[in-house]
């Protein structure tokens, strides 16, 4: 009987937990208060939320 070959499973990025989105404060005005955040894509897996193949 033949075996079945698993994928290995991907593991989470970690800087976004696996959502491909990270939120970083936004600083207004001369003393650089905080104002609110914004989202961006994740630059560890680039949006994908797993954590990319060692090449």
């Amino acid at each position: 009987m033949a075996r079945k070959t698993t994928k290995p499973k991907s593991k989470p990025c970690p800087p976004c937990n696996g959502t491909g989105e990270v939120s970083r404060p936004v600083r207004v005005g001369r003393k650089q208060r905080v104002a609110g955040a914004q989202t961006g894509i994740c630059l560890g897996c680039l949006g994908s939320g797993e954590i990319p193949a060692d090449d």
